[in-house]
């Protein structure tokens, strides 16, 4: 349910608004991200992402008046370093809420761990898991990114819709891996299909021609692979060197454009992958895109960057909303700030937000990546690319909606 603010003359609400900037603690957002590991690739790109929009709120005076700070922690994409980071960031560097982490495996621990206990907002714009759905996190752990209970079905109908009537399964030992593979396997099929074998991977090896052997049954057309991208690789070259896979269905884990440069576009071409994605053509997608390449140049094609921009956005109006630094007041408004009613901001209006909360008014944050309508737990609805190797690059084919089964 939302509470309405309270309306008050903007005069008095400017005056208070003033009074709390001259004596506000700076906000401090912990950035956790993967600086080193399995995701590295995924992190620095997701953290220059954040940092533009904490540029863009500080040009419009800040959150309280105050530039935001932020503080970063390497999750090393492994769960122990991960809840250290995070123990680091509250305990240590005092942060007033946390962004990430990216790979469900890091978060969940992380929200167990440390947000709940710590009670602390934690954002995270790349964890898709099922899981956190029903985790029991008191509220403090929220997701930009849509669950894998949608991806798997978007998953399972590109596969079908390629012809692929006999798959196998590889995919990452953790609460992503498991999860994504879980709602795949059951909506494929339902649509008809068989899934041939499941094996888990662990990150790290060297070799992974055993699980290689364990997937490639007889009748199997291709390897469903959902993985990251150091490992992955991996797996991809030794799948081709032995024969044992040619033809690929990846996630988002993979859509990663150093692979081409690793193993060669002929070796990938034509295969396919879902990614969560918005629809390129709103203002706050467009927003996004136009600033990210004025400050960095053209966003690279890996997921997660419009989820990692909008993830601070809302910290940051919650924050504002909140009229205070503490973490309790800060997650209590974080749906107040991101769901209707209300009026609608987007990317690059914070100044506008900050007027619109002054004078009393209810705001609605559409994000870069669409709809940050927050449910009861903490997930958002999301669309999904379809997107393939095609001539040495990574193209989108489509964004669409999966059918949900009923």
């Amino acid at each position: 349910m939302i509470v309405k603010k309270p309306l008050i003359g903007a005069i008095s609400a400017l005056a208070m608004t003033t009074s709390l900037a001259a004596t506000a603690e700076p906000l401090n957002v912990g950035v956790l991200v993967p600086l080193t590991g399995d995701l590295q690739s995924y992190g620095e790109p997701s953290l220059r992402a954040a940092e533009l929009a904490v540029k863009e709120i500080n040009a419009d005076g800040g959150v309280m008046g105050e530039p935001i700070e932020i503080s970063a922690g390497d999750t090393q994409t492994s769960p122990q370093p991960g809840v250290a980071a995070a123990q680091k960031l509250v305990n240590v560097q005092g942060v007033h809420a946390i962004f990430g982490a990216l790979s469900s495996g890091v978060t969940i621990p992380v929200a167990q761990s440390v947000s709940k206990p710590e009670q602390v907002l934690q954002i995270s714009n790349a964890s898709t898991s099922p899981v956190i759905t029903s985790l029991d996190d008191d509220d403090f752990l929220f997701r930009t990114v849509p669950s894998d209970a949608f991806q798997g079905v978007a998953l399972s109908e590109i596969t079908a819709e390629k012809g692929y009537k006999t798959v196998s399964v590889i995919y990452v030992n953790n609460d992503y891996g498991k999860g994504l593979t879980d709602a795949f396997s059951k909506a494929f099929e339902a649509q008809g299909g068989t899934v041939a074998a499941t094996v888990a991977y662990e990150q790290g090896q060297a070799a992974y021609r055993g699980e290689l052997q364990q997937a490639d049954t007889g009748g199997t057309e291709a390897l469903v692979l959902i993985g990251y991208p150091e490992n992955g690789e991996t797996i991809l070259r030794q799948a081709l060197e032995g024969g044992f896979f040619r033809d690929f269905v990846f996630t988002d884990g993979m859509k990663a454009p150093e692979l081409i440069d690793n193993l060669g576009a002929q070796a990938l071409e034509g295969a396919i992958g879902t990614v969560p994605q918005a629809r390129g053509d709103s203002p706050g997608a467009q927003h996004f895109a136009s600033a990210y390449d004025g400050e960095y140049g053209e966003v690279p094609p890996k997921p997660y960057l419009d989820t990692a921009y909008d993830a601070l956005y809302v910290i940051a109006l919650a924050a504002e909303q909140a009229g205070s630094t503490d973490h309790v007041a800060i997650r209590d408004s974080v749906r107040m700030v991101a769901n209707p009613p209300g009026v609608k901001v987007g990317p690059g209006e914070f100044a506008k937000a900050v007027e619109l909360i002054a004078a009393g008014e209810d705001i609605d944050y559409e994000g870069a990546s669409g709809s940050v309508n927050f449910d009861n737990n903490g997930d958002v609805p999301g669309t999904f690319g379809e997107w393939t190797f095609k001539d040495g690059e990574i193209i989108t084919n489509r964004i669409f909606e999966p059918t949900m089964p009923e």
